[in-house]
């Protein structure tokens, strides 16, 4: 069974030891080991990707769970073959509908295989469809639409959360949380072409750049910007000469993109890709 572990505290010596001492005198095979240590933050992290052969996952969990005590670490232990269940999805809004709308309509209809655990805004704009679909809202964003970062973690742990699928969501995550859930747990929709267009204003900056081809990229998040290629999955449309930037984001938002991210998610669910060293890879099956 393929297993990913995350270590994230206080910086300290010795912290990753008894993790893989632990692992590995049980016979576990690591296929991935990663490590970040900062000293400006003062914060360490650890991701292991292994192949755990010595008994049930909830055993490895309450030991890793031990020892993070004793060292300051959270460390969480996450399988897909855990359970027997579909995978369970949190997703995470601002203000668009569409791309929401689409992945729980998907859901619903079959074509992805997976649960909608819960939902979550920095702002109300999506808590109607949340309501209508009957999944779980949660607020983590303040008046301003600050988010508590905080609350987030805690509602993807309280929902036993599988991946953290970013819909149109309009904030940077910091880099602690997302080395608490790395492995290929946050997947990202994009409305641009990447890497051509990053930012916020995709869509304007490839028009003054004269473009009559636009699209949207799904990828997963990970703690280290250009870190690689962590495309799932990208798609284009083209527009004629003369149309307004008006409608090339109409074009954008109400159809494209949320076809874009549901493309992205099956090939995830389904278990076509997964994310290795920053990289994404085909699945061994």
């Amino acid at each position: 069974m393929q297993v990913t572990i995350t270590a994230v505290g206080p910086d300290n010596t010795g912290l990753a030891d008894p993790i893989v001492h632990f692992v590995t005198d049980a016979g576990a095979n690591i296929h991935e080991i990663q490590m970040y240590d900062r000293d400006s933050e003062h914060l360490f992290a650890m991701l292991l990707r292994i192949e755990w052969t010595a008994g049930d996952v909830c055993d490895l969990r309450d030991t890793l769970t031990r020892i993070g005590r004793d060292r300051g670490l959270q460390i969480r232990v996450w399988s897909r073959d855990d359970g027997n269940r579909l995978p369970r999805l949190a997703i995470c809004t601002t203000y668009r509908t569409e791309p929401p709308l689409a992945v729980l309509r998907a859901v619903r209809d079959g074509r992805l295989k997976a649960e909608v655990a819960v939902m979550a805004g920095n702002r109300n704009a999506c808590r109607s469809i949340a309501e209508q679909f009957d999944v779980p809202w949660e607020s983590i964003g303040d008046e301003r639409g600050n988010p508590d970062y905080g609350r987030l973690e805690e509602t993807i742990d309280q929902y036993n959360v599988d991946y953290v699928v970013l819909a149109r969501y309009m904030r940077v995550l910091p880099a602690e949380l997302c080395w608490k859930f790395a492995g290929g747990r946050i997947i990202n929709l994009h409305h641009g072409l990447l890497p051509s267009f990053p930012g916020f204003r995709p869509y304007e900056d490839a028009y003054q750049h004269h473009m009559l081809c636009y699209g949207a990229t799904v990828h997963f998040i990970v703690p280290e910007l250009d870190a690689g290629n962590q495309t799932i999955y990208q798609a284009a449309f083209s527009v004629n000469p003369g149309t307004s930037v008006e409608e090339v984001k109409r074009l954008g938002e109400t159809d494209h993109e949320p076809t874009c991210l549901v493309e992205g998610l099956r090939r995830v669910i389904d278990r076509d890709v997964e994310l290795h060293f920053h990289r994404v890879v085909p699945t061994s099956r």
